[in-house]
């Protein structure tokens, strides 16, 4: 089992470093920030554009993965997206993991005057959007030329990236969603899957749904025939509850997804107050705790 922690990007120089650094200290694998321009009730809050955290993280770290959780083509092309993913991944070394998904219904998905899609829209948006970022990701420049493509959403003539990949064939890219097609289009094309749960009243409800979801990707894994880990990504914090809320909350929720045969679990770094309220001494406890619950 692999732990990761998301850090939202609402802090400052030079707290932002302190908590990135942080999360590699302490011996997580992974750490994570949202790419939104604003999201729900932390819409009014102080909140830091992606890219520049991201570059602030890889800058202030040496050995933990950094990831977005997740990124979306609600204000997104590929093409400039994926010279500043390429750029940062370098500077970070390779160390970069690209969530990606087909983008939620809230701020962001109105923010630039965009017209309301429908689910179907926004499915074959986020298909296009993840396979022209799979495209330039690698850096394929066929011949002299660049990377080009054309479909219903975006299009690319002669694209040109930053250089080889620091990872071969590109970052991971791991994709999510919970509806049958996303979770299918992970298996077929991501190299790993990332869910935060479906939506319930309570926690044995709320798990009850995670393992019907793992149970379909594991199906939709074995259906294609690939080698490899099914690498799958759950994040602990759905509307149940914070799981590091105490040691024990976070030993029992690492359990029970590991029991669901998830390879990777993700929990939010605690904040001062309102969502993901938390102690830090918490985080220190289960800190000393990773070795045994790998």
């Amino acid at each position: 089992m692999r732990h990761g922690l998301v850090i939202l990007p609402q802090y400052d120089r030079p707290e932002v470093f302190r908590r990135w650094r942080a999360a590699e200290e302490f011996g997580f694998n992974h750490a994570w920030t949202y790419d939104h321009l604003a999201w729900r009730g932390l819409a009014g809050e102080r909140w830091h554009a992606t890219i520049p955290t991201l570059t602030a993280a890889a800058l202030s770290t040496e050995r933990i993965e950094l990831g977005l959780f997740v990124t979306s083509p609600n204000f997104r092309h590929p093409v400039p997206f994926a010279k500043e993913l390429g750029t940062v991944d370098d500077l970070a070394g390779g160390r970069l993991l690209l969530g990606v998904g087909s983008g939620g219904t809230g701020f962001d998905a109105f923010v630039l005057g965009q017209e309301e899609l429908t689910p179907r829209q926004r499915h074959e948006r986020y298909v296009e959007f993840v396979r022209g970022l799979d495209a330039l990701l690698r850096f394929e420049e066929p011949g002299s030329g660049g990377i080009s493509f054309a479909g219903d959403w975006f299009e690319a003539k002669d694209a040109r990236m930053v250089g080889a990949p620091a990872r071969e064939p590109r970052m991971p890219l791991l994709l999510a969603g919970n509806g049958p097609k996303s979770i299918r289009f992970a298996a077929e094309v991501g190299d790993g899957w990332v869910t935060t749960g479906g939506e319930a009243d309570e926690a044995e409800a709320w798990w009850a749904g995670v393992a019907a979801l793992a149970a379909r990707y594991a199906d939709a894994w074995a259906a294609t025939g690939r080698a490899g880990e099914a690498r799958s990504i759950l994040s602990l914090d759905g509307v149940h509850g914070y799981s590091l809320a105490s040691t024990a909350a976070y030993e029992d929720a690492v359990g029970r997804a590991a029991g669901l045969g998830f390879t990777d679990v993700v929990a939010h770094f605690p904040r001062e107050s309102g969502l993901y309220a938390g102690d830090e001494s918490v985080l220190e406890e289960v800190a000393a705790l990773l070795p045994g619950l790998r």
